[in-house]
């Protein structure tokens, strides 16, 4: 059996991201930080772990993967993410009733912050 463990993410600066994705998530480090490596844990103990690996491979557009972050407040978190140093991303492909606004993090990683509001039974 498989399951999945932890989504890594490919970054420039290490610490830049970690200082990002720690902040945007309420994240924060599994143990000291390596050189080129960090695995990111929920405080609350409960979800999924976000690694950052330092990498010198461009990003792809459009991404092959992406994350979705749900969001029950998604104006207020994007307002947040932007402030962090998340960028917005222009796409002219919205379709009219898009549950998600697509946002880039510190080194270029595309993510959707997903209207939880909107989904069915969300």
């Amino acid at each position: 059996m498989l399951t999945l463990g932890t989504t890594v993410l490919g970054v420039d600066d290490l610490p830049r991201a970690l200082a990002f994705w720690s902040a945007a998530l309420d994240y924060r480090p599994r143990r000291e930080p390596d050189d080129d490596w960090v695995i990111l844990d929920p405080v609350s103990g409960t979800g999924a772990s976000l690694a950052l690996q330092l990498g010198r491979a461009q990003v792809s557009l459009p991404p092959r993967m992406h994350l979705d972050l749900y969001a029950d407040d998604q104006a207020a978190e994007i307002e947040r993410l932007l402030a962090l140093g998340a960028r917005h991303i222009d796409w002219d492909r919205y379709p009219p009733d898009a549950d998600y606004v697509i946002l880039e993090d510190t080194e270029g990683n595309r993510f959707c912050v997903i209207d939880t509001t909107m989904s069915p039974g969300g």
